[in-house]
């Protein structure tokens, strides 16, 4: 694929995302940024097991990404005024996912990742198995409009 091709698909999807992001609940927003985390270390993980040397900068970028929406979208998320104690410790947890993520992108350590892929993944089921009717409701008529998709995160 050439630089042209992978600029106008990245446009694409980031017209998708935008479009994702306006039509969603905020429930579904969190839910979104859990999907990018997962994705963002999944792919991490794919690129730091080639190990090939053009890999470990995307290796490195995408870890950084997931730690962004880790730190910028869940963390700031967070209403520690309301939720206290739970939140407290969401905080927490989260500042522990990025603590360990870069310790997994210094030492390319494989495990890591799949230890951090387990937990967020099983916040974002929990998290996803609280959705309220309403905001469940808007999310699949987001999805049949083509607006529930986000694309690349």
């Amino acid at each position: 694929m050439d630089q042209s091709t992978r600029k106008a698909l990245s446009s694409y999807s980031q017209v998708d995302v935008n479009a994702g992001v306006a039509g969603a609940s905020p429930h579904r927003l969190i839910t979104m940024l859990f999907d990018g985390a997962l994705s963002a270390v999944s792919k991490a993980k794919i690129h730091m097991l080639r190990g090939e040397v053009a890999d470990i900068a995307e290796k490195g970028r995408l870890i950084s990404r997931a730690i962004a929406i880790i730190e910028d979208g869940l963390i700031t998320s967070l209403d520690m005024d309301v939720g206290g104690e739970l939140a407290q410790n969401l905080r927490s947890l989260y500042e522990y996912f990025a603590y360990r993520l870069v310790r997994a992108n210094l030492e390319n350590d494989a495990e890591v990742l799949d230890e951090v892929t387990l937990r967020l993944t099983e916040l974002r089921d929990a998290w996803s198995s609280i959705a309220p009717k309403q905001a469940t409701q808007m999310d699949r008529n987001a999805n049949m409009l083509g607006t529930g998709s986000y694309g690349h995160v």
